[in-house]
């Protein structure tokens, strides 16, 4: 095949066959949804993630066992499940008028799905980062400010928890770069995301299928970086001397 294919890198540059638009503006459509994926569930993962993670600290056992459940059963599920799960089974779940509203008149209910399904996704393993990183610290710590006369609501909110997050940014670096990966799935409810479009432009193309792939993995990569070279930033300037970066 490698000796027989044709390349053609101004394919890009081509109108498509159903419109006016180029194969360009296809990738660039499909980066367009596939960061809007993206930073929406990570917004999702990083608010319900730090809620979950505390919660699996707090001495109340029940509440523990409340954020334990929540992790193992959104970290164990596969995401592309928990997706047909959201936008195939929720639904019929649903009273009858919210139902048929939400198959046939929701707006944008392919993109709000995906977001939905991989920022509970990922929620679970960012409260496993928020829980390694208030377990690193002292007793100490959790002492002092009770003893200072904080609520451990309140311990938690000024003397925890900015200690913890400065600690474990390498690790929830990580994954917001899977959550930026794992957006890929939203091709599987018909966003039209990178993956999508690749898998689109293989077919419209009639066969340049390495061109079709190389230019969304460079895509992939380039933004991936750049979100790393960010958090590097953000690692360097919160660093806590001395402490040991959760993993």
């Amino acid at each position: 095949m490698a000796l027989n294919y044709k390349w053609n890198w101004g394919v890009f540059f081509e109108t498509i066959p159903s419109g006016d638009v180029t194969y360009l503006t296809w990738i660039l459509h499909g980066l367009g949804w596939t960061v809007a994926i993206s930073l929406c569930a990570w917004v999702i993962a990083l608010a319900l993630g730090s809620i979950i993670g505390t919660l699996r600290t707090v001495p109340h056992r029940g509440i523990a066992l409340i954020g334990h459940a929540w992790v193992e059963f959104f970290r164990n599920v596969p995401i592309l499940l928990q997706l047909f799960i959201w936008f195939f089974v929720v639904p019929e779940l649903l009273p009858r008028d919210l139902s048929m509203w939400v198959k046939q008149d929701m707006p944008a209910k392919e993109f709000i799905t995906a977001v939905l399904a991989l920022g509970l996704f990922t929620s679970a393993r960012v409260a496993e980062q928020v829980r390694a990183g208030i377990q690193s610290l002292s007793r100490g710590q959790r002492s002092a400010g009770l003893a200072l006369g904080f609520t451990q609501a309140q311990t938690y909110r000024y003397v925890l928890l900015p200690m913890a997050f400065r600690i474990i940014i390498p690790p929830l670096t990580s994954e917001f770069m899977n959550a930026f990966k794992n957006s890929g799935v939203a091709y599987a409810v018909g966003v039209w995301e990178l993956v999508f479009v690749s898998r689109q432009m293989v077919e419209e193309t009639g066969g340049q299928v390495i061109e079709s792939l190389i230019v969304p993995t460079v895509l992939y990569i380039i933004c991936s970086y750049a979100a790393n070279l960010l958090m590097s930033v953000i690692e360097r300037r919160s660093h806590v001397p001395g402490f040991i970066v959760a993993k």
